[in-house]
């Protein structure tokens, strides 16, 4: 499965163009995940590949910041019903609703007790995931892991470290030659 995904993210998603990057950074290489999550057999790779991770830890809800996480934890949400261990699925909003309920957290309601993973499709510094973990953590929730599909390798894992949330990804940029 782990060479299957390998050789689907690099037909499908790296680009090996210059871009800017969310933090503002311009890079020689872009993984546009959303290729291979919004892809049928891309997203099952992703979530059986993910699942063992979730399972080892006795994750109770796993999530993360809208749109990379989205089709994530969907697949995620399905596999582990389809393993007779339901897991919860949220997201984490950029900016809170101002309307509505307000909320930053959109899903099931999440438990104090919950086990708590965050995902998001590829890392670079980590700033928007770390944001995510900080958002529910001020809500008092127990985030316990992080997960990546692709790690750029930029000081994303150190990032993780430093607030006492280990950082796993599927994938880092030297798995794919890129520099």
């Amino acid at each position: 499965m782990r060479d299957e995904l390998k050789k689907i993210i690099k037909k499908d998603a790296v680009f090996n163009e210059q871009i800017k990057l969310a933090s503002g950074k311009i890079s020689d290489f872009y993984v546009d995940l959303r290729k291979v999550t919004l892809n049928a057999r891309g997203l099952e790779l992703i979530a059986k590949l993910i699942w063992p991770i979730l399972e080892k830890d006795k994750i109770t809800a796993f999530g993360g910041p809208t749109m990379g996480a989205d089709p994530i934890v969907g697949g995620i949400c399905y596999l582990s019903s389809l393993n007779k261990t339901p897991i919860k699925g949220f997201l984490v909003r950029k900016e809170q609703k101002q309307h509505g309920r307000c909320n930053s957290i959109e899903g099931p309601v999440l438990l104090k007790r919950d086990r708590i993973a965050v995902v998001d499709d590829v890392v670079t510094s980590g700033g928007s995931l770390i944001k995510a973990v900080l958002i529910l953590r001020e809500a008092g929730y127990k985030v316990v892991k992080a997960v990546s599909v692709v790690d750029r390798e930029e000081g994303a894992k150190e990032a993780f470290d430093t607030i006492d949330c280990p950082l796993v990804s599927l994938y880092t940029k030297s798995d794919f030659n890129l520099k």
